[in-house]
Formats: structure tokens, C-alpha cells, sequence
């Protein structure tokens, strides 16, 4: 054996006592007590004398009188999981920064990632954990800043709003739990129906109680309210990866049902998809959209996630705690305790406190939300279910230009394709119109080449407006108009519409990304006028202007 570099020869009594001892091993004792359970009873040793104690070795005589380093000393502990973890996000946020300074931001985006992936994935004891939480923070933060302050900050336009999760930080709270509630939800419970198990526990009580305060309720009742709009996708999708329905619940919990929810931990969507768990799923993640913002394919991902899960673990409430802080988390909790029961990981404070809380919190919700009367819900109106049709894109297309087609906002499209994060919509991109106008869309577009439906407007005439008045108010040319709108011989008739050729603007490198409002203390140093959701025409300042003239028709924004 070799430590330090220096060649030391054991003697048998100290080798005996290192091959019976072992190295250290990351299997606890419980565990070990876990897997033995299940090996047959070891066959009873015949009875015999006790071995004579060991003859005592005479020192050695100066042979290691000037050696400093003893045996026990040169034996240094191995780093820990965490340690190993915590160095491994350091090396993957280096080579990020690296790829950043070179220019290089898909590479540094990549591991970027990998680095925040690391954390997330790592089986860390309660008091590892929040050493792990603590460098997710540092490292969440050091990321947002260069993508807020460095990363495509050239291009204000294409910045794009997110909403804070309403239940962040409440997972790490403590609340009462009110001893009337226990009898009136354990008997509400002996008439409720529901494929997932609902278990009454004091954590479960305890949101109870605060879902009934004047501020809890109010979230509770936001997030039921938006969940009108995706309720139908959901249930039939989770029906189809037989999931319980009542899991609805997991992402009002995630994200209360807003599409564009970004957590601290850079998790987003619906569903709150880490990127990298994102892209296992099969949700793309490009410098135009990000799939985990769209609300059906994330939800299909997310469908199929919890189906893994509980594929895995076999039970549905350690299912969805593994979803909060991943498989390997749990999986490690179960390993060390010997227990595969999510209420006894709670007790013995094996899971991240989030985590321990995640549960109670959504069987909470689902309790209260299949008792409306009770919690006084029943009041609550479900925004109108989302449709739309869907048609790809030929060409790279700007959403004013489709606006334009369409007469509607900007904001409108923008509702209905939230996990596009540019103005421009990909080549093949399927985009989402408001219903039973795609025929009206394909002969708008088909008065502008494919090759300029990126920067090209469409303008619809009003009385009294010439070639010359729109020239004027878009900044474009007559001579430019005229040769674009060849079927038009003279001055267009009113109600008409004509195509504006504008000049191209470059690409930007890398999407912008911005906090909404109610991100305070990630709030990025320009302008505080990102708290609403920006028209993202790239055009002449005059015809972006007259996009507000009060003349011009314009469609309600769906909520």
C-alpha cells in the first residue's frame, strides 16, 4: 500500500485489522441491516474455546523513530458524495464560463446545465443537503446573472417576461395545525373519491389550515381559477399514462398553472422541468423556444416522468417526492433508513425539508379542492378551456406579422405559444392561432415572400390612406410598397391588405432572458417596465407606434 509516497509494509496484525475492518463505505449501518434482511439466517457456529489473545509484537527498534507520518494519519479520509458533487458543479460552472468568455454560449449553456444537474441529482444527508442547496442558490444566481446581464443583452426586444411560482418558498415553512380540523377532514374523507390515496396526517392539516387563511386562500383559489384553461389536456393526459387524476394538483403546486413560472432553481413551466430533465423527456430547448414552457408538451413529459416513478418505487407518494428532489434522492433516503414509506422518511428527516413538505401540500389541495363547499370554493369560476388550431410555419415568421394577418395582438399569440421565447417563429415551428383562422392566415401570408416573413409587415387600409401615407407612417417607400403589392395598380382600396417590406435585422446570438416584477431580488438592472409583456415588433418606430393608434382594431388578450 502506498501512502503519501512512501512504500510502508504491514505488519500481519495490522493487515489482519484492515481486511476485517474495511475501507469506509458509503452504506450505512441501517442499510446494511436493509439488504440482510433479505439473504438466508447464517447456519449457528459450533460452540468453541475463546482464541487466546494475540502475543503482544515487541516495538520496532527506531525504525520509524524519525517517520512523522503515522499509519492511522496517512490513511486519509476519502471526500464524501457531497464533496465529490460539489466539486464536479464547480468544474462544469468553470467550463460554462470558459465557453462564456469565448464566445461560445450554446457550449457554456450546456454546461451550465450540467453543473446546476449535478446538485439536483445529488443524495446528500439532511445536513449535506444544505450545503448542497446552498451552492444550487450561489450557482442559480451566478447563471441568471450572465444570462440577465451578458448573455444576448443586445437584443431588449426579444426579452421575455416570467411569473414567480406563487407557492415558492412555502414548501420551507412551518404551520399550525388547527386540532378542529382533524374530525371534520377525517370524515370528509370517508365520502371522497379519488384514485390517488389520501392520507390525513398532521403536515396535511397543517396546509389545510393554511390554505383556509386569507392569503392561502387566495392562491388556492388563483391557481383553481387557471386551471379551467387546462384541466381537460391534463386529466386526459395523465388518464393515458394511468396516472391518478388528482396529480393535476403536483403542478399547482409546481407552478399554479402558469406556463411561463420560472423557480429560483431556473426549473420552468407548468411541470417546472430542470433543463436537463427537460431534454430526457424530450422537450427541446433552442434560442427561439423552450417546450418545457408548452403547456401540452411539458405535461405529456411530465406524465411520463411520474409514470417512471412510480414504476420504480411502486407508490405514488414517494413517486412524488422523488419528482420534487429527484430519484436519487429518495432512492438514498430508502437505502439509508430501510424504510420505503414516504411518512416514515418524513419522520426520520431523511428528505430535504421541501421535499418532506411537498406531499402534504398537494394531498392538501386535492382534499380541499374535492370538498369545494367545505373551504368555501365552491365559488370559484374555472377560466374558459384553451383552444386553438395549429399551423406550421413557412419560413421563419415574426408573431407581428401573424398579428397583423389576423388582427389580433401581439400579447394574444403570445398567450397561446408561451414557450416561444423570441418575436420570430422557427422554419416548421408549429404555431398556435386562436381557432378557425388558419385559412384566413395562409391567404395573409401568402401576399410575403417566405424569405422576408421575418422582418415584412402587413398592413390593413384605412379610409383615406395611400401608398403614400403608409409609406410615411411605416417607414418604408412607395416604390417599395408598389413593387411588393404588384396586384395593386393605383392607390389601395380601404380595408385592404397590403404588404410592408422592412429591412431585416440581424439575429441576435442568444435568447434574453428577464424576471418578471415579482422576482425582487432577481429583478435584472434595466428598467422595471419588463412587468408586462412586451409587443415584440422589430420595425420602424413610426409603424410600431401606429400599432396603437385608437383606429386600429385590436382583439381582447385571453387571460
Amino acid at each position: 500500500m502506498i501512502f503519501n509516497h512512501r512504500l510502508v509494509t504491514l505488519t500481519p496484525p495490522v493487515a489482519l485489522a484492515l481486511m476485517l475492518g474495511g475501507c469506509a463505505s458509503t452504506h450505512s449501518a441501517s442499510y446494511t441491516k436493509f439488504a440482510s434482511a433479505f439473504l438466508p439466517a447464517a447456519p449457528s457456529a459450533p460452540a468453541s474455546d475463546p482464541a487466546p489473545a494475540p502475543t503482544a509484537l515487541p516495538a520496532p527498534s527506531g525504525l520509524y523513530a524519525h517517520e512523522p507520518v503515522t499509519l492511522l494519519a496517512a490513511l486519509a479520509p476519502l471526500p464524501s458524495i457531497t464533496d465529490q458533487r460539489l466539486r464536479e458543479a464547480d468544474l462544469h460552472y468553470r467550463r460554462g464560463r470558459d465557453f462564456y468568455d469565448a464566445g461560445d454560449p450554446t457550449n457554456a449553456r450546456a454546461e451550465f446545465d450540467r453543473a446546476v444537474e449535478v446538485l439536483l441529482t445529488s443524495p446528500a444527508d439532511p445536513v449535506d443537503r444544505q450545503r448542497i442547496e446552498r451552492k444550487t442558490d450561489q450557482l442559480t444566481e451566478a447563471i441568471y446573472r450572465l444570462d440577465t446581464e451578458g448573455l444576448g443583452a443586445s437584443q431588449p426586444a426579444d426579452e421575455i417576461v416570467y411569473d414567480k411560482p406563487p407557492l415558492e418558498g412555502i414548501l420551507d415553512m412551518t404551520f399550525p395545525v388547527d386540532p378542529s380540523l382533524k374530525p371534520k377532514v377525517a370524515g370528509e374523507l370517508g365520502g371522497t373519491a379519488s384514485q390517488l390515496p389520501l392520507e390525513l396526517r398532521d403536515p396535511v392539516l397543517s396546509f389545510i389550515h393554511y390554505f383556509s387563511t386569507d392569503r392561502g386562500h387566495k392562491i388556492l383559489e388563483a391557481g383553481l381559477r387557471r386551471a379551467g384553461r387546462y384541466r381537460g389536456m391534463i386529466e386526459q393526459t395523465l388518464a393515458h399514462e394511468g396516472i391518478p387524476k388528482e396529480l393535476i394538483y403536483l403542478a399547482q403546486d409546481e407552478s399554479g398553472f402558469l406556463p411561463r413560472a420560472r423557480s429560483y432553481k431556473a426549473c420552468v413551466g407548468l411541470w417546472q422541468f430542470a433543463s436537463f430533465r427537460g431534454r430526457e423527456y424530450g422537450l427541446n430547448q433552442t434560442t427561439y423556444y423552450d417546450e418545457r414552457m408548452d403547456p401540452v408538451k411539458a405535461t405529456h413529459a411530465a406524465a411520463r416522468h411520474l409514470h417512471d416513478l412510480y414504476k420504480h418505487f411502486g407508490d405514488w407518494y414517494l413517486a412524488m417526492a422523488a419528482y420534487d428532489c429527484g430519484p436519487g434522492c429518495v432512492d438514498h433516503a430508502v437505502e439509508r433508513t430501510g424504510y420505503a414509506d414516504f411518512w416514515e422518511l418524513q419522520r426520520l428527516n431523511v428528505l430535504p425539508k421541501e421535499t418532506s413538505n411537498y406531499v402534504p401540500l398537494i394531498l392538501a389541495m386535492t382534499i380541499m379542492a374535492k370538498n369545494p363547499k367545505d373551504y368555501g370554493l365552491d365559488g370559484v369560476i374555472p377560466d374558459p378551456a384553451e383552444t386553438f388550431d395549429t399551423v406550421p410555419m413557412q419560413g421563419a415568421t415574426s408573431l407581428p406579422l401573424v398579428a397583423d394577418a389576423l388582427g389580433v395582438t401581439v400579447a394574444e399569440l403570445q398567450d397561446l405559444n408561451p414557450a416561444l421565447i423570441r418575436s420570430v417563429a422557427p422554419d416548421g415551428y408549429v404555431l398556435k392561432i386562436p381557432p378557425g383562422r388558419a385559412d384566413d392566415l395562409a391567404s395573409a401570408l401568402a401576399q410575403v415572400p417566405v424569405e422576408h416573413r421575418a422582418a415584412w409587415r402587413l398592413h390593413r387600409v384605412e379610409p383615406g390612406e395611400t401608398f403614400a401615407s403608409i409609406a410615411h407612417r411605416t417607414g418604408s417607400s412607395v416604390r417599395a410598397l408598389q413593387a411588393a403589392n404588384t396586384g395593386i395598380e393605383l392607390d389601395p382600396r380601404p380595408g385592404a391588405l397590403v404588404a410592408v417590406p422592412l429591412a431585416s435585422r440581424p439575429e441576435p446570438v442568444t435568447r434574453r432572458l428577464a424576471a418578471s416584477r415579482k422576482h425582487t431580488t432577481r429583478r435584472p438592472k434595466h428598467s422595471a417596465t419588463t412587468a408586462h409583456r412586451r409587443s415584440t415588433a422589430h420595425t420602424h418606430s413610426a409603424y410600431t407606434a401606429s400599432l396603437h393608434s385608437p383606429h386600429r382594431r385590436s382583439a381582447t388578450v385571453s387571460r
